[in-house]
């Protein structure tokens, strides 16, 4: 196999699969953003394209790096083996990518009031302390060190 075949190859499949994850976060990613800002639709169109745009130019970036090959690749089995060790890395790359961006749309989508918890819910509040406990502890009643 050639060197420019296998370029050609590693290049199709990476290109394709960036823009296949792409274009997931940009459909996907919109419906978070819509939450985050209230319903409204400009502004979560916006960010989602800007964070579409870095997802790509990230990925793209990473797959130019990587794309050196050896000048003799060998038999066709060697090249099978280069190009599935590029395309793993290429796929590595767009899932940490992935979730790095999974994460930010969770960041911006979490209202700015509510507490964080995992599965998204708030906290149950603690009661109200007993009377018995204030009285035996008057600093607890609000201000540092009452005096009993």
């Amino acid at each position: 196999m050639s060197v420019i075949l296998a370029y050609l190859i590693y290049l199709v499949t990476s290109v394709g699969f960036t823009v296949v994850v792409g274009r997931a976060l940009l459909r996907n990613g919109r419906a978070f953003l819509l939450e985050a800002f209230s319903s409204d639709e400009a502004a979560a169109g916006a960010v989602t394209r800007l964070l579409v745009v870095g997802f790509y130019l990230l990925s793209l970036g990473f797959v130019a790096l990587i794309m050196r090959m050896p000048s003799n690749i060998g038999n066709f089995s060697r090249a099978v083996q280069l190009l599935s060790v590029k395309i793993g890395e290429v796929l590595m790359a767009l899932g940490a990518l992935h979730l790095a961006s999974l994460f930010l749309f969770a960041r911006l989508r979490r209202p700015r009031g509510r507490a964080s918890t995992p599965a998204g819910r708030a906290q149950p509040s603690l009661p109200p302390p007993r009377q018995e406990a204030v009285a035996a502890a008057p600093w607890r009643a609000g201000s540092p060190r009452a005096a009993p």
